[in-house]
């Protein structure tokens, strides 16, 4: 198996949740930097797609920090 196959199968992702849930004016945790959809998609996404979503995420916060 290779190793892209092996990490859709592998390790769980945790959520990024951080039980901060305030959206703002485009639908964005403040908390977490998930989208609405986003965060409605998590339970039912593949790993693969959890973690395209939890690196969307981390960007949205880090432009977020950086962009105050």
């Amino acid at each position: 198996m290779s190793s892209k196959s092996s990490e859709v199968v592998g390790e769980p992702v945790v959520s990024p949740c951080r039980r901060q849930c305030c959206l703002d004016e485009q639908d964005v945790c403040l908390g977490c930097g998930r989208t609405l959809q986003d965060i409605l998609d998590w339970s039912k996404a593949d790993r693969l797609r959890q973690r395209a979503i939890f690196a969307a995420a981390e960007m949205r916060l880090q432009q977020r920090s950086s962009n105050p």
